[in-house]
């Protein structure tokens, strides 16, 4: 039996701290995954640069309501969500995921949680578990799935390469030079290909 395991963050919507920095104005906030290897050294950079700025929960909730799916992300979804059981591994947290999930359909996410005071302020994060994406792929192995994975990042490799298939999908020419046994792609069409002919 298989299960699709695809990241969020640059697959299916834009990366949101990406677009929290374009909203306030802070250039810094623009390094993802995708650039920072260490999921909790970035984290802890970020929730750092939003407190000497005052800034919290609430205001990245509001930019959160303005971003909407990539371009044909919906469409690819429903499309393999009508062959396959599909699952979103995300390292972002369940107080941005859920206006994102309700525009493309409420598909199953599993992600990690902020922690935040009564302002807003943001005070720490809590991992699902270690390595949430490797961990949850190899879980899903242990009860009988087959994997097939999709991602962009850093902290997305350990689940394609963990998986019967894995792909990347619109990711960094780094990331893709430094692994060049792993197929790229970068539509929708190409991954949806790719994905059936592993199912």
């Amino acid at each position: 039996m298989n299960i699709v395991c695809l990241d969020l963050e640059g697959v299916l919507v834009p990366e949101i701290w990406i677009a929290f920095s374009k909203a306030s104005g802070i250039p810094e906030l623009k390094r993802t995954t995708r650039d920072e290897p260490d999921y909790d050294k970035l984290m802890r950079w970020r929730i750092g640069i939003l407190n000497d700025h005052g800034l919290g929960l609430k205001e990245i909730q509001q930019t959160i309501e303005t971003i909407e799916p990539m371009e044909g992300a919906k469409a690819f979804l429903d499309e393999l969500r009508e062959r396959t059981q599909v699952l979103i591994l995300s390292d972002t947290f369940t107080q941005f995921a859920h206006p994102l999930m309700k525009k493309l359909g409420m598909p199953t996410i599993f992600c990690n949680s902020l922690i935040a005071d009564e302002s807003g302020k943001i005070t720490g994060f809590q991992m699902r578990c270690a390595q949430s994406k490797l961990s949850t792929v190899k879980a899903l192995q242990s009860i009988g799935f087959e994997t097939i994975a999709a991602g962009d990042s850093y902290n997305d490799l350990g689940m394609i390469q963990a998986s019967k298939a894995g792909f990347l999908f619109r990711s960094t020419e780094k990331i893709q030079a430094d692994h060049p046994e792993l197929p790229a792609f970068e539509t929708y069409e190409d991954l949806k290909a790719a994905i059936f002919a592993a199912l």
